[in-house]
């Protein structure tokens, strides 16, 4: 492995010349894979999954490695949100955010989902989760994880740090940052980042991270938690940035974060407390490179001078759609009708509560998407399928992880059912939902989300 020049020249000086050399021997050793299991969906690991042989990651509670040799994104649990698939480091700044039911939460770089499915399980249906990239490719990969992990209460948006700090000052408890770096952590997974790393490449990342802590800051409630990470070692972008931040914002102050064996104290060269910060290195434990700095601004109490989402006049029109009112009663739930918002084209959204005004944003999702008004008939939704639970519906048709009709109704196939009673149903592989269907005749008309389908 050809590292660099100038980048190997920084990791020697940053570890010493023995340790250098223990941290290039890593590079020969076998990449590892972590596997994240839903908090919303499962507490153990389901019974399908034996076959991956799956080994605890003794810092995460709900993470497990797994071997490179199987494929569990092709697995029909994977397509029913029972766990996402993530670097076992990377599991890392989600994990350690404490997060409290009602809790306002922003990812504020969020694509493709990792961290976010995470803070979104974590709140148990409660509070907000308000998840954003500025990217809106990367945003689209991070819908459909949001959705696929059944979270309902989230606000996914696509804008820069600096539009979300004009409208939502002050509005949020915890802020999570996993902020564009360097990457040179990731440079034994994948060799394309550090072939796109340059002498540069830490001195442009850390004013754009210097940028987002200042914003991230300003929409942080007083008494609330804001945890920085990045995959670079580069003190720069690591311990120098936070201090930097620190000098800046003096209401701000570094907590000591959960320990682990593994785990390395951060440099201390900026001061004695910045050993609070945690660095990850993987010659030392099972994961790749990280770093994580959790802060506290001080004061208590709220400061926000957000004003409130008001929804549409014309949800109001949806008590009088009896397609809509009858599905609703189908599903063991209690909504509040003031809640519902009909947007453009029919659609259907149920609004988390306690939501600031977004206009002016690049909004994706506010909200979980119910479905849609088609000249009054009502479709719901992929998203509300895998939000709901098996004894949520009426009327669910429950397969076995083994049975052939799951694979074929993940491909978008019409499927046999012997299920009594003709209309909509769940489609569940072992009590988890996947999808919907309208079973007629002993036959399961498809409809399953199209760009979800099992390729």
């Amino acid at each position: 492995m050809e590292l660099p020049v100038k980048f190997s020249e920084n990791m020697r000086s940053l570890l010493g010349p023995e340790e250098y050399e223990r941290y290039l021997a890593c590079f020969n050793d076998e990449r590892l894979y972590g596997l994240r299991l839903n908090r919303l969906k499962t507490d153990t690991v389901p019974k399908g999954l034996e076959e991956y042989d799956l080994r605890r990651i003794p810092w995460i509670d709900n993470g497990y490695f797994y071997k490179g040799d199987v494929r569990p994104a092709k697995h029909p649990y994977y397509y029913a949100g029972l766990y996402y698939l993530q670097e076992p480091s990377a599991m890392t700044p989600a994990n350690r955010l404490d997060i409290k039911p009602g809790d306002k939460v922003l990812d504020i770089c969020a694509a493709p989902g990792g961290k976010s499915t995470e803070l979104g399980a974590k709140l148990g249906g409660t509070g907000l989760l308000f998840t954003n990239d500025i990217s809106n490719s990367r945003a689209q990969a991070l819908l459909k994880n949001i959705e696929l992990f059944g979270i309902g209460n989230a606000v996914i948006t696509s804008d820069s740090p600096e539009k979300l700090a004009g409208r939502l000052r002050g509005f949020f408890d915890k802020v999570l940052i996993d902020a564009p770096c360097s990457g040179e952590g990731m440079f034994r997974k994948d060799t394309a980042v550090m072939k796109a790393w340059d002498e540069g490449s830490n001195e442009r990342f850390c004013a754009l991270q210097r940028q987002i802590l200042g914003y991230a800051a300003s929409m942080l409630k007083p008494g609330g938690l804001l945890m920085y990470s990045t995959c670079t070692f580069a003190k720069m972008e690591n311990e120098e940035n936070i201090a930097w931040f620190i000098d800046n914002h003096p209401d701000f102050s570094l907590l000591d974060i959960d320990g682990y064996e593994g785990f390395s104290k951060g440099y201390t060269d900026c001061g004695d407390e910045y050993s609070k910060c945690v660095r990850i290195f993987p010659h030392r434990m099972e994961g790749e490179g990280h770093f994580l700095a959790l802060l506290k601004k001080s004061g208590e109490g709220e400061e926000t001078t957000a004003a409130a989402y008001r929804t549409s006049k014309a949800a109001k029109e949806l008590g009088k759609n009896t397609e809509f009112t009858d599905f609703l009663k189908c599903i063991d739930r209690s909504f509040d009708p003031h809640r519902f918002e009909l947007k453009q084209e029919g659609k259907v959204y149920y609004i988390p509560e306690g939501l600031a005004d977004l206009s002016g944003l690049r909004i994706m999702r506010t909200g979980l998407f119910i479905g849609e008004i088609k000249k009054n008939r009502f479709e719901p939704s992929q998203a509300l399928a895998m939000n709901l639970k098996r004894d949520e519906y009426d009327g669910c048709i429950d397969l076995k992880l083994e049975d052939p009709r799951v694979l074929k109704y993940l491909k978008g196939e019409t499927i046999d059912s012997d299920e009594c009673g003709d209309g909509l149903k769940l489609v569940c592989v072992d009590g988890h939902p996947l999808g919907w269907g309208k079973l007629g005749g002993g036959t399961l008309k498809n409809k399953y989300l199209q760009g979800w389908r099992w390729q």
